[in-house]
C-alpha cells in the first residue's frame, strides 16, 4: 500500500479544523456567525459537521479567519470522497451498474 492512499479511520470534516482555529483564537461562534451574516445554527452545523462547506462559506472562512478557502473546499471533498465509500448501499449500487455495464 502506498502511504498516499492510506485513509483515517475517521474521517476530518473541515468544520472541525474552524472550530478548533475560532477556539485558539477566542472568538465565540455567535460574533463569527454575525460577522459573516449568517445564522449561528447554520455556522454550528458546518462546525460540528453537519452541512457542507461550500466555495461561498469557504471565502467567508477565509475572509475572516484566514484559513485558505481552497484547503477547506479540498479538505471537504476528500471528507464527502471517504464518506461515500463508505456508504455500503452506495457501494451495491455502484456494483450493479459496473454489472450492467460490463454486458453493454
Amino acid at each position: 500500500m502506498i502511504a498516499n492512499n492510506i485513509e483515517p479511520s475517521v474521517p476530518t470534516h473541515p468544520g472541525e479544523v474552524i472550530k478548533d482555529e475560532i477556539e485558539y483564537c477566542h472568538i465565540s461562534q455567535r460574533k463569527l456567525a454575525a460577522e459573516m451574516s449568517v445564522s449561528p445554527t447554520m455556522l454550528n452545523e458546518i462546525l460540528n459537521g453537519k452541512r457542507k462547506i461550500t466555495s461561498e462559506y469557504a471565502y467567508m472562512f477565509e475572509a475572516a479567519l484566514g484559513i485558505s478557502a481552497d484547503l477547506l473546499v479540498r479538505m471537504q471533498t476528500r471528507y464527502d470522497m471517504i464518506v461515500t465509500k463508505r456508504n455500503k448501499s452506495f457501494i451495491e449500487r455502484l456494483s450493479k451498474i459496473r454489472r450492467v455495464a460490463a454486458v453493454l
